[in-house]
């Protein structure tokens, strides 16, 4: 999808020397997935604690 949006320059600059990539789609679009995946992670945190009565599962398998 093609779509017109206004920048601040320092912070594409910013964003540029922090990453090396110098393609403002590619900088866009790895914001965007950061953003998405940082959004995910909240909504996963805030489930914590939200089934008390849930049994206990263990996070290793036990080795045979």
């Amino acid at each position: 999808m093609r779509t017109t949006i206004i920048l601040s320059e320092s912070l594409i600059n910013k964003a540029i020397q922090e990453t090396g990539i110098n393609e403002k789609t590619k900088l866009i679009h790895m914001g965007l997935e950061l953003l998405i995946q940082q959004k995910a992670m909240e909504k996963l945190s805030n489930l914590y604690g939200s089934a008390p009565k849930l049994k206990h599962i263990p996070r290793e398998r036990k080795q045979n």
